[in-house]
């Protein structure tokens, strides 16, 4: 089954994530780190008219983003050894279809890069609904304190690899943060909400991990 007792419906949100085989590393430099995000931009789509190797020609550029939706991607954080994405589904089947084409993509792309074979993620993914919009909210402050919650950054600006920036305002990316930033007064606003749960993010971080991963 590919994912974690979820039946996808259009329009609702989902929790989606995994991580590497016996907890491998999955993302082991910057070059890994971006070609995952390139990956996901580019197969929200539903019919990317190429394949993602020949994204960037000009041609086909302007067909791409004209294309219909598969998933929105909300926002996400990229991990060394998993990640976080938080998605609405758009189309039939979409999140299955996005997953699989993602994963199968920069697995590709990993083990031609590392010389390696085999599954490089724990299996297709997990997933979990969303239940209300409360949580939402809060699943998204979880995603991007990530980083402070395993002591990988000292600080969210600095982070790279995640959507926290686009959130704040600091960065134009492909999430559809609209979602979480219409509900607060302004980018700063939901900065100092995100900040402001730091030390508890950290103090709770393995039953918070329990409740909405259920591994780590």
């Amino acid at each position: 089954m590919p994912y974690d007792q979820a039946i996808f419906t259009d329009g609702e949100f989902y929790h989606v994530y995994n991580r590497g085989v016996e907890k491998r590393i999955t993302f082991l430099d910057s070059r890994d780190y971006q070609r995952f995000l390139q990956t996901i931009e580019y197969y929200r789509f539903k019919n990317p008219p190429a394949k993602f190797s020949a994204r960037n020609r000009p041609s086909l550029k302007q067909k791409i983003q004209k294309e219909e939706l598969l998933v929105e991607i909300i926002c996400f954080c990229l991990m060394p050894n998993h990640f976080h994405l938080e998605l609405r589904q758009e189309d039939e089947k979409g999140i299955t279809e996005f997953m699989r084409k993602a994963l199968n993509s920069y697995t590709k792309y990993f083990n031609t890069k590392h010389k390696r074979v085999g599954p490089l993620f724990q299996g297709a993914f997990k997933a979990k609904h969303i239940q209300d919009n409360e949580q939402l909210v809060h699943l998204s402050r979880y995603i991007h304190l990530n980083p402070l919650i395993d002591y990988l950054a000292k600080d969210l600006f600095s982070y790279q690899y995640s959507s926290f920036p686009e959130f704040i305002g600091g960065k134009k990316g492909f999430c559809q943060s609209s979602y979480i930033i219409d509900q607060f007064s302004n980018h700063k606003e939901y900065q100092q909400f995100v900040l402001d749960q730091e030390d508890y993010g950290r103090s709770i971080k393995l039953l918070e991990r329990a409740i909405i991963t259920d591994e780590k």
